[in-house]
């Protein structure tokens, strides 16, 4: 078998790989033998069919078959020979075979990028120092209090206004019949002056009495959030059941209790303080990690691999099926495609992939390791945010060792960031002003 190796770029490899035809003749030889021996063929006996009249009616498929084995052997052997580390899967256009000469073929593939080290000590780094003040503690009072409000039917005898919460049966027609993107729904809630549909639908209710029906026209913006709407002209049937008023709950001890696990007001303000701080605790984090990238990017430069951008482009798509499902709904009841998705987030993913392959290299440069008490302190921490029993964790990775893998590269990854954020210089910021980063970036 001979190899060599087309260099179309730093990272993207193009091998001829030519099989001798002797290993040709070979390989045919035995797949006409074992097909003489199962093959039924009119006028004559199993295993008594000539070659020639195997040749004439099976050639196409036979030579098929041994292209693809051959081919899927020396690949092998030629990575081994050239020493090609090679990510993703190789591409493929297999030619025809031909039984009296060698068999050529070439793969196009590509290479993870070779990283010189990276000097990564001394960048200096800006932590901001965020502060729970009683303003937060108060709105995420005032949220939770909106949350647990209870929607009364109105006492007086009068037309639906503004703020108030309409229980409506609706459903929507084009051309006398029923339109599907505005089937009939019953029950609905809606606050007038919000919108939520638009907010020429909450104005032509208003007035409207609890019992009454009315038929009017709504045009859909072109740009409308869902596709099925936009652009559409709808005959809307409304039927308003029921006219109701918000009846908020004092913030007390007594809201404390209704939460479910707080016996006064200060525990549940204890409790979000400790939220909020985890919160700003997270973030901190991922504003020194987009830092630490920014750095380490403007020191190294190299060429991302396709491949690898595709695939995590697949796990960004597969991660937003997944999450439209988990609500009932799929990408193309709201307007999308799996094309759409990765178009925007191509850049997203290309990003993810710099990432990868900069901790990849900090991890090889520094000889990082994990522990086996590293390992255990890690999945004994998964099992308590999980609330599932230790045994039961280990368990699952026992049974899927890939996957345990990926658990103790992302420790490494973290053990990468922590190693850079602990040589690097620390200076301490206050937050900007509520509103300053909006303005800034209106500016530019």
């Amino acid at each position: 078998m001979q190899v060599t190796v087309e260099d179309v770029s730093s990272i993207k490899k193009i091998m001829h790989i030519e099989i001798p035809q002797e290993e040709v003749t070979r390989e045919l030889d035995k797949a006409y033998s074992q097909l003489k021996k199962n093959a039924k063929i009119k006028g004559f006996r199993p295993g008594k069919a000539p070659r020639s009249v195997l040749e004439r009616m099976y050639r196409k498929d036979v030579h098929a078959d041994v292209s693809s084995r051959l081919i899927q052997s020396s690949f092998t052997d030629a990575l081994k020979e050239t020493e090609l580390k090679i990510v993703g899967y190789p591409k493929v256009d297999p030619p025809e075979m031909e039984a009296t000469a060698p068999y050529r073929y070439s793969a196009t593939v590509e290479v993870a990028p070779v990283i010189d080290d990276i000097d990564y000590k001394g960048m200096v780094l800006e932590r901001t120092k965020y502060e729970i003040s009683d303003d937060e503690i108060n709105a995420q009072l005032a949220m939770l209090r909106k949350n647990m409000a209870q929607l009364n039917p109105i006492k007086e005898d009068r037309g639906l206004q503004k703020g108030d919460f309409a229980l409506i049966d609706y459903e929507g027609f084009q051309d006398g019949k029923s339109f599907e993107a505005a089937a009939l729904t019953a029950d609905f809630t809606l606050k007038i002056g919000d919108g939520v549909i638009l907010p020429e639908f909450d104005d032509q209710l208003i007035g409207l009495k609890a019992g009454g029906v009315k038929e009017f026209k709504i045009a859909f913006p072109e740009d409308y959030f869902n596709q099925q709407l936009a652009g559409q002209e709808v005959d809307f049937k409304v039927t308003l059941n029921d006219i109701r008023e918000e009846n908020l709950p004092d913030i007390d001890d007594e809201l404390a209790k209704k939460v479910g696990q707080y016996e006064t007001l200060d525990e549940l303000k204890e409790a979000m303080s400790a939220n909020l701080k985890q919160g700003y605790d997270k973030r901190v984090e991922q504003e020194l990690n987009e830092q630490v990238f920014s750095n380490l990017l403007e020191k190294t430069t190299f060429e991302i691999p396709d491949t690898l951008v595709e695939a995590e482009l697949e796990s960004i798509v597969q991660e937003a099926e997944r999450s439209f499902a988990h609500r009932n709904t799929s990408l193309e009841e709201q307007g999308m495609s799996r094309e759409s998705i990765s178009e925007k987030y191509r850049d997203t993913a290309a990003k993810q992939v710099q990432r990868y392959l900069l901790l990849n290299k900090i991890i090889e440069q520094e000889k990082l390791t994990v522990t086996d008490e590293e390992l255990d302190t890690a999945l004994s921490e998964m099992a308590s945010n999980f609330n599932q029993p230790l045994d039961e964790v280990k368990k699952y990775y026992q049974q899927f060792p890939d996957r345990i893998d990926q658990f103790k590269h992302a420790l490494l990854e973290k053990k990468a960031i922590t190693l850079i954020i602990d040589s690097s210089e620390i200076e301490e910021k206050a937050p900007k002003p509520a509103g300053e980063d909006t303005a800034e970036s209106a500016e530019t």
